[in-house]
């Protein structure tokens, strides 16, 4: 069994890491924004279905798949980039609705929020690396590893829900002073830039580090 004071120190490398504004996070208060908190958390519980795609491969020691095929997961995070780029492209199309629709209510939730949320997380193959990198160090290799891990990611998707209500009250606070019709279209195009940023920067990172 995993010292508890390992575990107190993995909720902390977790909970700093998920604080710093990420691809994820971001994506989150911008569903929070631009539809309601209820897409803000179907966004983030579509993370963690994600996330567990990845910590399966972590437990069952595929981590050395990235290494050995370079190319799937270069393949993987291009379409993750590609993703977010339709995201993106879509609320700009959004934003240029007629004024009748922009100065009516704010934009009904997503039913495809939860499964955005989990597309984008496992578009992320640098989500498995970044396990793979932060996993060791809190692993005790004298009990079965597989055990250790499921407890290591209870407590990484327990940390990462609680910041992430932090971000999607970040975005209800935001959405608040742009309820009118004009402002709303202007931070529809904001976010779809934004997403259509991260979707280039995850490709330049991506082809920078090809084999």
């Amino acid at each position: 069994m995993i010292d508890p004071a390992k575990l107190a120190a993995f909720a902390l490398v977790t909970g700093a890491t998920s604080l710093v504004p990420g691809q994820s996070m971001l994506f989150v208060m911008a569903q929070a924004i631009w539809r309601g908190p209820r897409s803000g958390w179907a966004a983030l519980l579509g993370l963690q279905l994600g996330y567990i795609f990845w910590w399966l491969l972590a437990a069952l020691g595929l981590g050395t798949l990235a290494a050995a095929y370079p190319a799937a997961f270069t393949a993987l995070a291009v379409a993750g980039a590609a993703y977010l780029a339709w995201l993106g492209i879509g609320a700009i199309r959004h934003s240029f609705r007629d004024d009748e629709a922009a100065s009516g209510p704010a934009r009904a939730p997503s039913r495809h929020a939860f499964r955005d949320g989990a597309a984008v997380a496992v578009g992320n193959p640098k989500s498995l690396i970044y396990m793979i990198a932060i996993i060791p160090p809190f692993i005790d290799t004298g009990s079965p590893v597989g055990g250790q891990i499921v407890v290591l990611a209870l407590i990484a998707m327990v940390v990462d829900l609680a910041v992430g209500a932090l971000y999607i009250g970040a975005g209800q606070r935001l959405a608040r002073f742009i309820a009118e019709g004009r402002s709303r279209r202007w931070v529809e195009r904001a976010i779809g830039a934004g997403f259509l940023l991260i979707a280039a920067l995850v490709l330049v990172e991506t082809l920078r580090t090809m084999p």
